[in-house]
């Protein structure tokens, strides 16, 4: 599991079941380790592909990536943006009276983060 440290805990991993592992757990916010391992996890499908949440006892936020997933430069931008969105909302308090800044900071995240994969994959 590779971590980088930013407003929020980027974890990016090949294994989407590590990150149970990584936070000593089974179940984490609706997802478990026994359906992660029991799914194919490859390039087509995972059980996870990318995963914004709450650091398991903390009010902090983690975004996870599987670099199985990052698939050429469109698609992994997608994810990332998608995970990024999920954050951003929350970072801002879900206000949506701010919404263009809300897009644009998951929009400078997403370059900073993509350009950081790509030195992994």
């Amino acid at each position: 599991m590779i971590e980088i440290q930013r407003d929020y805990l980027l974890l990016l991993s090949e294994k989407p079941c590590e990150i149970f592992d990584y936070f000593k757990v089974d179940e984490l916010h609706g997802l478990n380790k026994k359906d992660c391992l029991n799914h194919t996890n490859n390039r087509k499908q995972a059980y996870i592909a990318g995963w914004c949440n709450l650091i398991p006892n903390s009010d902090k936020y983690f975004v996870f990536i599987n670099l199985s997933r990052c698939n050429g430069f469109i698609l992994t931008t997608g994810l990332v943006f998608h995970e990024l969105m999920h954050f951003s909302l929350a970072h801002h308090n879900y206000n949506m009276d701010i919404e263009e800044e809300i897009i644009t900071y998951a929009e400078t995240e997403t370059y900073d983060v993509v350009k950081l994969i790509y030195q992994f994959i």
